[in-house]
């Protein structure tokens, strides 16, 4: 038996044999938009609040986007993974229900 006929460890013969590594690229988790929609009982300044405390945004943001869904009946908060929206919406619902508004939240598949 040659030093080539040899089997390793891992059962594979040959150490003139080179296993190639595949790197696969991992793919990116699939994003979801967090929506607010428009209603006629929810005061603007809740909505402001709400989105400075639950999407990050600063006051002058939040106006904007608070503007979009009283103009449009719907805006855009944000865009997360699947898991980080789903939790959005849930903690804007509870926030609303909370203070008995009836705002809407929902997502969507980007």
């Amino acid at each position: 038996m040659t030093e080539n006929d040899r089997k390793d460890a891992s059962g594979a013969t040959g150490s003139s044999l080179v296993a190639e590594k595949s790197r696969a690229k991992p793919k990116k988790p699939p994003l979801y938009k967090v929506l607010l929609l428009n209603d006629d009982y929810t005061p603007m300044e809740f909505v402001v609040l709400l989105l400075m405390r639950f999407f990050n945004m600063n006051q002058g943001q939040a106006e904007q986007t608070m503007l979009q869904i009283h103009t449009k009946g719907i805006g855009l908060c944000g865009v997360y993974p699947r898991e980080i929206a789903e939790t959005k919406v849930r903690l804007v619902l509870e926030f609303a229900g909370e203070n008995e508004h009836p705002l809407q939240c929902t997502m969507e598949k980007e």
